[in-house]
């Protein structure tokens, strides 16, 4: 399922936390796990004065690599360091790209706040850019957290990014014996005061169904023992969806990074951001697939 591994770390508590998690994940899949340290780019000019907080920082990233490295020498994990400069998210998604890594953890925050995620910023960018599917995991859940996962949420609204995400949550329930929950919440507010609402929701649930249909499918001829289905609605998807995982025991998310731009959508900065930031459990993003020329 996962043969390579990527691990950004910036030698925060929050990384200390998901490294934990990583080593698991990587343990069971017998995956290589690779850890980088981004530091700042170097500079193309004589030395300054900030040329040597450059060089400092590079050799504290060399220690953040390192002391994970050492942590991961305790498990059978076989791990590669790198320390790289540039700006972080690019070289995150280069190194991803550059080396055929399957899966990029990441933590939800870092050095810049332990209290609230880093939208705007490294794993925002990395969740909208990577065409390698991002788990974003809150070192504040950590302790919670176990690997392999028993029960997948896969949100759907049947566009082609949502049912990538289906697909791959669908063969790593497979990989680790766990369920799929096919869900789709219609969002009732969204309709307003239109006097056509009923019917518009009761078109909208229509859809859902189809939509949940589909995903179902795709689990199913997947290899999937255990598929559940359900169209939920509430006043919000963002909502309906955690409502969903705390009422069904739910491990992990596997959500596309967008969706249909007229039915349900799966923006991020919109529904997947509002995950990212209060989802009780790991999410994980995939983008939509390339089209092929």
């Amino acid at each position: 399922m996962f043969d390579r591994l990527l691990f950004p770390t910036d030698g925060s508590r929050g990384s200390e936390a998901v490294l934990e998690h990583v080593l698991d994940i990587a343990e069971m899949h017998g995956a290589a796990l690779h850890l980088l340290h981004v530091a700042p780019p170097e500079p193309e000019r004589r030395p300054q004065p900030d040329d040597e907080a450059t060089s400092r920082r590079a050799t504290e990233g060399e220690k953040f690599v390192d002391d994970a490295a050492a942590r991961a020498s305790q498990t059978d994990v076989e791990t590669i360091t790198e320390v790289v400069h540039g700006e972080p998210y690019q070289e995150i998604i280069n190194y991803g790209e550059t080396n055929d890594i399957d899966l990029i953890v990441m933590p939800t925050h870092g050095r810049s706040g332990l209290s609230r995620l880093l939208l705007g910023s490294t794993t925002e960018r990395v969740v909208r850019r990577s065409d390698v599917p991002v788990l974003t995991v809150r070192p504040d859940e950590q302790s919670a957290l176990s690997y392999p996962y028993e029960h997948i949420l896969t949100p759907t609204d049947g566009s082609p990014c949502a049912n990538a995400a289906v697909t791959l949550g669908s063969e790593l329930a497979v990989a680790t014996e766990a369920d799929i929950h096919g869900l789709s919440v219609v969002n009732v507010a969204y309709f307003g005061a239109d006097v056509r609402g009923p019917v518009l929701v009761e078109e909208f649930e229509e859809r859902a169904e189809r939509a949940v249909s589909e995903a179902i499918d795709i689990a199913t001829e997947t290899g999937v023992a255990n598929v559940t289905d359900a169209v939920e609605r509430d006043v919000s998807i963002h909502q309906g969806v955690l409502s969903y995982i705390d009422d069904h025991d739910i491990d992990l998310v596997v959500m596309g990074t967008h969706g249909h731009t007229g039915f349900d959508r799966y923006m991020l900065g919109s529904v997947a951001e509002k995950l990212l930031r209060t989802s009780p459990v790991p999410v994980l993003t995939v983008r939509e697939p390339k089209r092929e020329e």
